[in-house]
């Protein structure tokens, strides 16, 4: 399958780096002293291009959809969770609504794919392709036509949005299995160690979800490229990420990378434009096991370990006020002569 997508420039600037890295040297501490709070002041400068990077209209945009393969046994939950948290996070009694409205996020939530007809309401979009996707362990999730709308659909959505960062959110009953394969076939990871409990399975549990993501794996065993893979094994709602995040990079936005799913639209996203990563902050690293192994194949670190597996965005909006903190390091925080201390003597 291809797809008409457009290149992504490179952000490697050695001159903007280094006076963004001799602006935190100048600050009234340690060289250093903020560990990886001045790395990540570095990052956001870089990605937004100044030396005085600023968060403006931050969008938390969860994308939900169902997924097939969940009749196959797969999750703790029915599939009927995933409308319902729809609505609950529409209502604001989700975990990323509180986060969200803690933190002053704007909270838009996508019908990618959802088995229920939603009324309109504020903060919803329709973006629907389908009622779910197809069972993977029976064929493709997505036909390719399917899998490309979903993608143009979410840089649609993200070139409505305004502001310069992008948190990323999702729901979908399933989505951890089709997270874990394409973590599997993208970056050639045994799916065993990709595939975790999700929304709580038990171990027999767990041992069933391996036994059928073995199946689906060797189904689409010719699946390999990127967008084929992903059609694969699904999901709506991970598609349109893939296109928000490839927008979003595009317009050099920050994107903040909630969890394993979130993650795993990034890992497709990479595969067709490796630019993308340059653009990402890792808000947490979550319990699934394949996160880790996800992250460290994008090269990426996560700000927080708090065994989160929640998803819906809800890591990326606990670390937002880190990315805040360290745009004020760079823009509020003295430096050693405009505040009159010495600095430290030469050794």
């Amino acid at each position: 399958m291809t797809l008409d997508i457009f290149p992504i420039d490179d952000l490697d600037d050695p001159a903007l780096a280094a006076r963004l890295q001799q602006r935190l040297d100048g600050k009234t501490k340690p060289v250093g002293a903020l560990g990886r709070l001045e790395a990540l002041a570095l990052r956001l400068g870089t990605i937004l291009g100044t030396e005085t990077p600023a968060l403006a209209a931050p969008q938390m945009l969860v994308c939900a959809a169902d997924h097939g393969l969940a009749a196959r046994g797969i999750s703790a939950y029915p599939s009927d969770v995933t409308w319902q948290m729809v609505q609950n996070f529409l209502a604001g009694g989700a975990a990323v609504s509180v986060l969200a409205r803690q933190h002053g996020l704007a909270l838009t939530v996508v019908d990618c794919g959802v088995r229920h007809d939603f009324a309109p309401t504020e903060g919803l979009l329709i973006r629907k392709i389908a009622a779910g996707t197809a069972d993977a362990s029976i064929g493709p999730a997505m036909s390719a036509a399917q899998c490309g709308q979903a993608i143009a659909n979410g840089m649609a959505v993200v070139r409505t949005l305004p502001g310069n960062a992008l948190l990323l959110g999702e729901m979908g009953i399933g989505n951890s299995s089709a997270a874990a394969m394409l973590l599997a076939r993208l970056a050639n990871q045994d799916i065993d160690a990709c595939t975790g409990s999700g929304t709580g399975l038990d171990a027999s549990g767990r041992a069933r979800k391996r036994e059928v993501l073995r199946g689906v794996l060797d189904l689409h065993a010719d699946a390999t490229a990127p967008l084929d893979a992903l059609a694969a094994f699904g999901g709506f709602e991970i598609a349109t990420l893939v296109g928000a995040v490839l927008q979003a990079a595009h317009e050099r936005r920050v994107i903040v990378v909630d969890g394993f799913i979130a993650s795993a639209a990034v890992l497709v996203a990479a595969a067709l434009r490796p630019q993308v990563v340059q653009r990402c902050v890792a808000a947490h690293e979550s319990a699934e096991p394949g996160h880790r192994l996800l992250l460290n194949h994008l090269r990426l670190e996560p700000l927080l370990r708090l065994d989160l597996r929640l998803g819906e965005g809800s890591g990326a909006a606990l670390a937002w006020p880190l990315l805040e903190s360290a745009c004020r390091i760079l823009h509020e925080m003295a430096s050693f002569e405009s505040a009159g201390v010495s600095g430290r003597e030469n050794q």
